[in-house]
Parts: C-alpha cells; structure tokens; sequence
C-alpha cells in the first residue's frame, strides 16, 4: 500500500487539529434527492399499503410477484434452513446465540417499588414492548451476527412479536441468515427491504403489521428511513459507517493490528479504521505490515479505498494524550492493546464498546464474545450506548398516595401551581387536603 495514502498524523503537527477534523468528519445521512426519494416512498406505503410494497419490491429486488404470500416466510420455512446448514455452521450459531442470550440475561431490569412512612407508594414498572421490527442487510451484505444481535435482545426484554424484513435481490436467499431467524427466535420473516421495508414496519400494511420500534442496519435509504418515521415508532440508531480505534503501546505484534484494522476496514469504503501510539517505531513497523498483507485480503480494494480514505495512523507524546484523544474520538469499537488494559479502561470515558488486551480482537465482539455488536458511531458514543434489552422496553412511574400523604403533597402541588397560575392543578390537589 502507498505510505501517501493513508493519513500519517502527529499531535506535534502544527495543522494536527484541522486534518483530525476533517479526517473524523462525516454526515450519515445524507442528500436532498435520497430524502425525497425516501419520502416518496413512505407516502406511497402509506397510501397503497401492500400494493405499493409490492411494486417497489418488483422495481428494486428485481423480484416478480403478485401478492404479499411470495413475500413471507414461515416459521418451517426458518426451521429447514436450521437444518439444511453444514453442522460446523449449525454448532456456531448456536453457540454464539447461547453467548449473546446470556450476556443479555444480565441486562434485564426489574420493575421496583418503595412505601413511604405515611403509606404513599412510589416505583417504576418495566415492561416490554409489544412489537419490534428488525431491519436485516440482504444481497451481498448478508449479516447473520446482525439478526442474533438485534432480535436476541428484543425476546430477552419479552418482546412477544418479532418481525424481521430482509430483501432478497433476484429471489436469492441466504440460508444461514434465515437460520440465525430460528435461532433468535423471530415471529414472521418478510422479504423486503429498503425503504419501503420501514416504511411499512413503521405504519403497518394489510399484510406486514405495524411495530413500536424498528432496530439493524441497513444502506442510506434504510437510514433516511428510518430517521424519517422516527416519533411514529422508536428507531435504535442512525448508524454511520464501522470504525476502529486501536490504543497501542508498543507490544502488540503488528501483523495482529494491521488485521485488526482491516477487519473494521473491509466493510465498505467509508469505514475508519486508526491507530494510536506513542511509539514511532511501532507505527512504522504497523505500516509494513499493512503494505504486505493487505494484498492477501478478498476485500482488498475496498480496505485500500478505506484506509486512503479515513483510516489514519497517528503518534502522540504520551499514553495520556492516546486516552485523551481516544475520548474525543468516542470510537465505536475501542482496542487498549496494552499491557495494563485495565488502568487504562477506567480513564475511557466516550467508547460503544472496549476491547481489553492483546488477546480480545475487536472482531470477536462482532460475532460471539456476547456483548451486543449495534454500537453508537461518529462520536455518539459521547450521549449513545450499545444496542441492549433495555431498547425493548419501557419504564412507566408508578404513584398510589395514602389518604395522609395525599394531604402533604397536596400542600406543596398546591403552592406550586398557584406560583404558575394554573388554578385548577392547585384547586384538583386542594381537594385531596385533609381540612381537619
């Protein structure tokens, strides 16, 4: 690879801070022709219901069908999938579903409650969420880890009713996708997509009903979508591009980082891939290691339009300033490949998620370390947190006011709403006053 054409940045650069800028930027939805396409598209949904899917489906997926049956796939049809698969493939899945339900289990939160000394009770109830959507990649980006990773949570939260769409370009299906649906546990599998795929999750068909929240990935129409019908239903994200941002001290052995950098890099050639160090060497040994294995890749034309275009390698003066601007960056997938993964874990402030050691490849959280793989990007790690069961659920408070402490409150509720002039809050409190 041409050492020119990935960014080789140093915090002593005088300009350091205007090309980190302009290296970090990017805007995840984007031009005023893809939203009126998308809007378009909804409208037509909503107005023609399964017809209008139909048709868009002909026109995108290149699929002729007469009715909303050639586009639905049943619970059996998952079921042969399952065991239609090579046992290698079988035994993966299974095992990385195992991980990731367990590692949900623990997220659960429990409806709690609490009674005051004069009788009033205060609490919370959790419940979950009656249905949700799950957007699933089809074609060539074909993602099986995304189907246990969205649905598997969404069925530990109690979500009854899990609908999945994927489209299916030229009718092709991809198996082990339909079989990582059995796995997880999804209710109905629709093959479409795009947007009108959300549009239809988001405002319910004749066929495809409607859900509370849409969740997965999905190309730039999915993510137009999917921020246009927000407020109608829940969305998890407007995710941008994969990125990895490798913290380094020197001890890794490169080969293994330039790997671990192409893993996030061969995405698509938008995905940013950076090192940090600050150990000028290393970065340079890094970078032969880079120019003679990336020609072994399958995707090597994508990871060189990767890296030429936002991946970056970049040397600081010290481990401080790394976890410094390790914060700033608020990456999606962090890797401390240091020796005191730990130390430097409790100064991370802003990552979706944290790789810990030489050992922990960013690649195996992708697909079965069990930690949910849908992870905040483009510096929304700073608000955002990885996908999770408490996404599939919602928290009502929960009130009940003894006879004494309706009395009490009253008195406050009272006072306040006459400072704000609405009389008939302070008059419906009033009422509930022990006079006595």
């Amino acid at each position: 690879m041409d050492k020119q054409s990935i960014h080789r940045l140093s915090t002593c650069q005088p300009d350091f801070e205007s090309r980190l800028e302009a290296l970090l930027d990017w805007e995840s939805v984007s031009n005023a022709e893809v939203q009126q396409s998308v809007d378009r598209i909804i409208a037509d949904v909503r107005r023609r219901g399964d017809a209008a899917v139909i048709d868009l489906t002909r026109q995108f997926d290149r699929l002729d069908v007469d009715d909303m049956s050639a586009l639905t796939l049943t619970a059996e049809r998952l079921e042969q999938a399952w065991q239609g698969l090579p046992e290698e493939q079988r035994q993966a899945l299974a095992v990385a579903g195992d991980r990731i339900r367990a590692y949900h289990e623990r997220q659960k939160p429990e409806s709690w409650s609490y009674q005051e000394a004069d009788g009033t009770m205060l609490g919370q109830k959790v419940t979950p969420l009656d249905r949700a959507g799950v957007y699933v990649p089809g074609g060539k980006a074909a993602y099986p880890s995304s189907v246990l990773m969205n649905v598997i949570p969404a069925h530990v939260a109690g979500v009854d009713d899990i609908i999945m769409v994927v489209p299916t370009p030229d009718g092709v299906l991809n198996e082990l996708v339909l079989a990582a649906a059995h796995v997880a546990g999804v209710s109905r599998v629709f093959t479409i997509g795009g947007a009108q795929a959300v549009a239809a999750l988001a405002h319910g068909t004749e066929t495809i009903p409607k859900v509370d929240k849409i969740v997965g990935p999905g190309n730039i129409f999915v993510a137009t979508a999917k921020r246009a019908v927000f407020g109608q239903v829940g969305i998890d994200m407007i995710a941008g591009p994969s990125e990895i941002l490798v913290v380094s001290d020197g001890g890794t052995d490169p080969d293994w980082l330039a790997m671990d950098l192409f893993s996030q890099a061969e995405h698509d050639e938008d995905a940013q891939a950076i090192l940090i160090s600050w150990d000028a060497q290393h970065l340079e040994a890094v970078m032969e290691s880079i120019d003679r294995l990336l020609p072994t890749l399958e995707r090597a034309d994508i990871v060189r339009e990767s890296m030429a275009r936002r991946g970056a390698l970049i040397l600081v003066e010290d481990e401080a300033q790394a976890i410094t601007l390790a914060n700033r960056i608020a990456p999606e997938h962090l890797e401390l490949s240091v020796a005191e993964p730990e130390r430097l874990a409790e100064q991370v402030r802003h990552a979706g998620a944290i790789f810990m050691g030489r050992y922990t490849a960013e690649a195996l959280g992708d697909y079965c370390a069990g930690p949910n793989h849908v992870l905040p990007t483009s510096g929304t790690a700073r608000f955002s947190s990885p996908l999770g069961v408490y996404d599939f659920q919602k928290r009502s408070s929960l009130i009940q006011c003894s006879p004494q402490g309706a009395s009490t409150l009253g008195r406050t509720a009272s006072v306040l709403a006459r400072g704000e002039s609405l009389t008939a809050h302070a008059r419906s409190a009033e009422n509930r006053i022990d006079q006595d």
